[in-house]
């Protein structure tokens, strides 16, 4: 059995956004910690699982896209002494959030401060760089979706996978590949699902959302959509094609097409494909 994830019940939904407590050689960690928008919520989640943020030392970051990491510096703020594992690249983000919050403001407008909340910046101090082990688990780059992701594998077989694994909303079995921009990379996620299926992890704990405990076909899934997708865009279909070829797929398997929308904005997928193809092409 595989870990349980913390719904953090982004903007009211489930199945949106998820977090994972794992038990580590120093104490309880978490794994990734949403926006600040769903700061009370996680705070509940903990309290169900026995716990306080207080009692939790270390922080786990797959990247510092907001719906992953937003939360970290209000949590900084309130528990000083947790610590944040990220990778060198998002490290410096973190302390300084000025720029990833000027973009996501141009990126979400008005919309902002709901859907995120407040993006507080994350002190030096608290920062920890990763390496290839991290409290015991194994740590990895996984650039594709974003070019500082990174994963973490634990003793158990479970894989951390943030958004390299894709979106997966349990209990639906569809997979779908969140590619935003600015730095997603086909060629890049390709070689990082081949890192993940060299590993041959037992399950996947994925944000979005829940645990797959089949990674084979999953992954395999994740490669083909990758390719469809990439595909579409490289053959010329506008945003609103692209959409609604995205939404006709979910409706074909009975996915649940809204909450896989809320999770991965389709229009956000697209705008990365096409933005890759330009690079491509440039």
């Amino acid at each position: 059995m595989g870990p349980d994830p913390l719904d953090l019940h982004h903007q009211g939904a489930e199945r949106v956004i998820g977090s994972y407590l794992i038990e580590t050689r120093d104490g309880p960690a978490l794994y990734d910690c949403g926006p600040s928008s769903c700061a009370e919520r996680l705070h509940s989640a903990l309290r169900q699982q026995g716990l306080e943020l207080q009692d939790v030392q270390h922080l786990l970051l797959s990247h510092i896209h907001l719906d992953h990491a937003g939360a970290a510096g209000v949590l900084v703020r309130e528990h000083p002494d947790l610590q944040v594992h990220v990778s060198e690249v998002g490290a410096p983000h973190l302390v300084d959030p000025s720029r990833l919050e000027a973009s996501a403001r141009r990126l979400y407008g008005d919309a902002f401060d709901a859907l995120w909340g407040e993006l507080a910046p994350v002190p030096q101090e608290a920062i920890r760089v990763v390496g290839t082990d991290v409290l015991g688990l194994e740590c990895f780059p996984s650039p594709g979706h974003a070019s500082h992701h990174v994963c973490y594998l634990a003793g158990d077989g479970t894989l951390y996978a943030g958004d390299a694994a894709g979106v997966r909303l349990q209990p639906d079995r569809t997979v779908l590949p969140p590619t935003p921009p600015p730095d997603f990379d086909l060629e890049a996620w390709n070689n990082t699902i081949s890192e993940i299926e060299k590993r041959r992890p037992s399950r996947l704990a994925l944000v979005h959302f829940g645990v797959a405990d089949d990674p084979v076909p999953h992954l395999a899934e994740l490669r083909q959509r990758l390719a469809d997708w990439a595909g579409r865009v490289q053959a010329g279909a506008t945003e609103e094609e692209f959409a609604e070829s995205a939404r006709a797929d979910l409706a074909a398997e009975r996915a649940d097409v809204e909450t896989y929308e809320r999770a991965m904005p389709f229009w956000q997928s697209y705008a990365g494909l096409k933005r890759y193809w330009g690079r491509a092409d440039g």
